[in-house]
């Protein structure tokens, strides 16, 4: 009943929604706090979907939903399908390497920005419990997120995806994972901007932009300086090699990918968005 699942808290209308509700939750706090349900049932996800399990009919719905069901698995397919690469270093490869050799277990973390759309477009989350990401875009998320996750799972595969400005808000977490010995592999995507701020200024103004440039440092010196693994990749076939030796390094480990600005999102880039804005206008 969030923000997410509600598209904004437009699909359904507080206090009173004009659908008839069935709220089921774990905190009875939530029950009523902020939709006034027609039926409020205290319980967990689990139990819940158990007893519904149990108790309702099965309903055939091989003949209503097989057709959309697999036009929708289709659709997603194509999605995942590699496009023209884009630079040097093309993230759809390096996510898609990922998807081919995590074990189905390993935990994958991300911050919020453009970045992360890569992520989410071709990398296939196999079971629960293998995704920590921010439900509100709070940038720098993924760093601490990927040390807590490896110390409480440690014989787990940990990783956490970051934009170079992302990285810079949380990075000083390294100092965490060192001092307690935890081996997570930070991913920082280092376009020298913050993209989704200069995204949305290339299509409105194109050519126009500002305070979306970033002067960063040498992140693998900076990983250096913590005692950790560190390494830049420039290709995106160097990548499989670098990110095994990151894995076996036996401690915290930053591979900067280097990758080229213009690249501002899996479906477009600075330069085609700039050619349609000033087309518009």
């Amino acid at each position: 009943m969030s923000e997410a699942t509600t598209s904004g808290y437009t699909l359904i209308e507080a206090p009173r929604p004009k659908q008839r509700l069935v709220h089921v939750h774990a905190d009875p706090n939530e029950l009523g706090r902020v939709y006034a349900a027609d039926v409020a049932i205290l319980s967990n996800p689990a139990n819940f979907a158990e007893t519904l399990d149990l108790t309702l009919p099965v309903a055939n719905a091989s003949l209503r939903w097989t057709d959309w069901a697999k036009s929708a698995h289709d659709d997603y397919e194509r999605n995942r399908e590699w496009t023209v690469p884009r630079g040097a270093l093309d993230m759809a490869g390096v996510v898609r390497h990922l998807d081919d050799v995590l074990p189905e277990d390993a935990i994958v973390c991300n911050g919020a920005g453009n970045f992360a759309a890569w992520v989410h477009r071709y990398y296939r989350y196999k079971r629960f419990g293998t995704q920590l990401a921010p439900a509100s875009g709070a940038m720098g998320y993924g760093v601490p997120a990927a040390v807590a996750a490896k110390l409480r799972h440690p014989e787990r595969i940990v990783l956490a995806f970051s934009g170079d400005g992302c990285f810079l808000m949380s990075g000083q977490e390294l100092a965490t994972a060192m001092q307690y010995g935890v081996a997570p592999v930070f991913i920082i995507v280092n376009n020298g901007m913050y993209g989704t701020i200069r995204m949305h200024q290339e299509r409105e103004y194109p050519g126009r932009t500002i305070a979306t440039d970033i002067l960063n440092p040498d992140f693998v010196a900076y990983a250096h300086a913590f005692g950790a693994h560190a390494e830049a990749v420039e290709r995106t076939e160097d990548f499989p090699a670098a990110f095994e030796r990151a894995s076996n390094a036996g401690r915290a480990a930053v591979l900067e990918l280097r990758v080229d600005p213009d690249a501002i999102s899996p479906r477009t880039t600075i330069t085609e968005m700039r050619a349609k804005a000033r087309a518009a206008n």
